[in-house]
């Protein structure tokens, strides 16, 4: 486990709305594609963090330093 590489994906999941949809999708592979070495119970407890969580703090940060790539949907049955 890797305290290092949970805290790159939080930062990635709301800076990068283009990873965050990745991993909605497949968090073992975008993790994997992201360079994350993310442990399953990692893994784990990244996915249960709410959709909504992830888009209000993604909201709250300066546009100047997220990767904006215009509307994603990123819902994928992950608790809101």
């Amino acid at each position: 486990m890797s305290q290092h590489a949970v805290e790159r994906a939080i930062g990635k999941l709301v800076t990068d709305e283009s990873f965050r949809a990745r991993f909605c999708a497949d968090p073992a592979r975008a993790s994997l594609e992201a360079g994350l070495p993310l442990s399953a119970t990692e893994l784990s407890a990244l996915t249960r963090i709410s959709d909504e969580a992830l888009r209000r703090f993604a909201d709250g940060v300066d546009d100047s330093i997220r990767r904006l790539v215009g509307f994603v949907a990123t819902s994928c049955g992950l608790p809101s």
